[in-house]
């Protein structure tokens, strides 16, 4: 039986969707976060040495890592029945593309949103009245110089390449839509900023992912779920 040990508004509720869409039972262990640092309790570290989520457990085998996760559940509980769509045959286009996307969600995409929430933190962070200037100075010229335009350029990446196709890998859902959905609903919740304006392709596609049963069978498994705190 697998477990999901889930973390509070973290990636593994991408775990829980991927494994609505698989139709694999499996079990809950939920884990909150310290309310003062947002970070994981020390608890997960008994799942693996790093205490981070997502991680899963499947009869004594330990997955951590998203895309990691994503490529063993493809692969081990991946090939019923109505399930192989969610990966695409080996030496298609398809399977290049679902690589690819597998990997540019951590890759590329959620670096500097990571960035942007830390600078976030930065800003409202408590320094001195004389310091705050300073401070906000130097969070405003990474944006300028690293954050917005690596971002932006991110964002239309994405959105030219679902010009010609309604899912990343291809004309079929798969799992690589699932491991970019996180870094995307980030985007959308304000770390980067697009709405259906900017960027209407990618805003249809974060809504088709959005209005999947299995995804909110997923939200319902996993509780409460806001990206990023």
């Amino acid at each position: 039986m697998i477990t999901v040990h889930h973390l509070e508004n973290s990636r593994s509720q991408r775990v829980l969707w991927l494994l609505e869409e698989l139709g694999a039972p499996y079990t809950v262990k939920r884990y909150a976060r310290n309310p003062k640092t947002m970070l994981a309790p020390p608890e997960l570290k008994a799942v693996h040495p790093l205490g981070k989520s997502p991680v899963i457990t499947d009869d004594g085998t330990v997955v951590a890592e998203s895309g990691a996760i994503v490529e063993y559940l493809c692969e081990v509980h991946g090939q019923g029945q109505g399930q192989g769509r969610l990966k695409p045959a080996a030496g298609t286009p398809e399977a290049r593309r679902f690589t690819y996307w597998l990997h540019f969600s951590e890759g590329s995409l959620m670096p500097p949103l990571l960035v942007a929430l830390i600078f976030a933190k930065v800003r409202s962070a408590p320094v001195p009245f004389f310091v705050k200037p300073i401070v906000k100075g130097i969070a405003a010229q990474v944006h300028k110089a690293y954050i917005d335009p690596n971002v932006n350029s991110l964002l239309a990446f994405m959105e030219a390449e679902l010009a010609s196709r309604e899912w990343f890998a291809g004309a079929e859902f798969t799992a690589a839509d699932v491991q970019m959905s996180y870094p995307v609903e980030a985007a959308a919740a304000g770390r980067a900023g697009f709405h259906a304006q900017s960027h209407p392709k990618l805003h249809a596609w974060l809504q088709r992912c959005q209005a999947r049963p299995a995804y909110q069978r997923a939200l319902a498994a996993g509780g409460p779920y806001s990206v990023i705190p």
